[in-house]
């Protein structure tokens, strides 16, 4: 279980500090997802936070957590956080995504581990960032004009869009191209950094550089007092 979101307002903005959460949003759901397996299994891009939240995750309920990815002369500061948290990390030479998954999903198959779906998108997650979303919304009262996110696969932006009241919903596509249907008819807004890149704007809280960060030039260039920032992890 882990704490309730913290809102604060920062230059002017309401932003959602899960960045003091270890693994960020994806906790809220991790823990119950994994819940009663000997062993989870993920594929994940090296820069992605999922892997970091499992691996707390399974810490906490005594659980082996094996996290594949790309392999890399020097692993990736959030491959080495969930390694540091007890993941065992299986890097994978020629390391495009297909590969990873494939190499995951033959492991599985050999020991019988949990294969968890790519971007951990499920009924619980949805439900999940739903009901901790709620809990945003109570805490602000009112309507808000604008909510803003980054958005990978879209699960965020969905239960966001369900929990919050808001005029607007907005996302920054920081990663593969989103249909409309991928964020509940959000705008989008397509950063032109690769996903793997580093934001060039660093926001005044932890956030995570090369994800979050991201939307933060957007939000203090379209924001006014009744905007939300979501901010996922540091």
């Amino acid at each position: 279980m882990i704490a309730d979101p913290v809102v604060e307002k920062i230059d002017g903005i309401f932003v959602v500090r899960d960045d003091f959460i270890k693994g960020g949003t994806k906790r809220c759901f991790a823990d119950k997802l994994i819940y009663g397996f000997d062993e989870v299994v993920y594929a994940s891009p090296v820069y992605g936070g999922a892997q970091i939240a499992l691996a707390y995750a399974a810490k906490e309920l005594n659980i082996n957590c094996t996290i594949f990815c790309a392999k890399r002369k020097d692993p990736h500061p959030r491959t080495l956080e969930a390694h540091n948290a007890g993941a065992k990390i299986v890097q994978v030479p020629a390391g495009y995504l297909s590969n990873v998954k494939a190499k995951a999903k033959t492991y599985c198959e050999r020991t019988g581990a949990y294969l968890l779906p790519f971007g951990l998108e499920t009924q619980l997650a949805n439900q999940a960032i739903e009901a901790r979303a709620k809990i945003v919304q109570n805490f602000i009262g009112e309507e808000l004009d604008q909510v803003w996110s980054v958005a990978g696969s879209g699960v965020l932006i969905r239960g966001l869009n369900k929990g919050l009241k808001s005029k607007s919903f907005n996302v920054v596509q920081i990663g593969r191209k989103l249909s409309k249907s991928d964020v509940a008819s959000s705008n989008i807004f397509i950063h032109p950094l690769d996903f793997s890149q580093d934001s060039k704007v660093n926001p005044p809280f932890p956030s995570c550089s090369n994800y979050d960060a991201k939307a933060w030039e957007y939000v203090k260039k379209y924001g006014n007092s009744k905007t939300l920032f979501w901010n996922v992890m540091k």
